[in-house]
């Protein structure tokens, strides 16, 4: 009898400072159902990155970038990556006071040296806090965004497991 292969793993790293980006990988990891393994950036090891079949990176843009949180998780894991994880398929969700694109633009430029294909369009969220008491106050993610994310897990972690990716 044969062994039946591994479960593919979608490892949600995600980092978040008013609770929006941890609502959206919690939303994306709902979606992924049992596929999904999801890690604090803070918390993530290159091991972790190493095991998993696919990822969905979520994070807050901060001052026109990533968070620091999810640039150290990088930082941390690139070397012991690089050249290890070629052709895995990811996915970005960004939660934004205003614009978001520079923490996309962020992503894509770290992980293209890793070499993983993007799976699915970006979703930016645009939470339009504009004033220092806005931008530090606890976020409310729109139900329709938050539905957009449960959508991403989803076909991430079906894509996984049928093999397309």
């Amino acid at each position: 009898m044969t062994e039946a292969a591994p479960e593919p793993r979608l490892l949600i790293v995600w980092h978040s400072r008013t609770g929006a980006s941890a609502a959206m990988a919690r939303a994306a990891a709902e979606g992924a159902g049992n596929a999904a393994w999801l890690v604090a950036a803070d918390d993530a090891t290159p091991d972790e990155l190493l095991s998993a079949s696919g990822y969905v990176f979520v994070c807050p843009e901060n001052l026109g970038s990533m968070s620091g949180m999810m640039k150290e998780m990088f930082d941390r894991a690139y070397y012991p990556c690089l050249g290890r994880i070629e052709g895995r398929p990811y996915a970005t969700l960004i939660a934004a006071g205003s614009d978001g694109e520079g923490a996309q633009r962020q992503i894509d430029r770290i992980v293209t040296g890793w070499r993983l294909r993007r799976v699915a369009d970006p979703l930016i969220v645009n939470l339009a806090a504009q004033t220092p008491e806005a931008i530090l106050a606890p976020k409310q993610v729109p139900p329709k965004a938050l539905k957009l994310c449960h959508e991403i897990g989803a076909a991430l972690a079906e894509g996984l497991r049928l093999g397309v990716f």
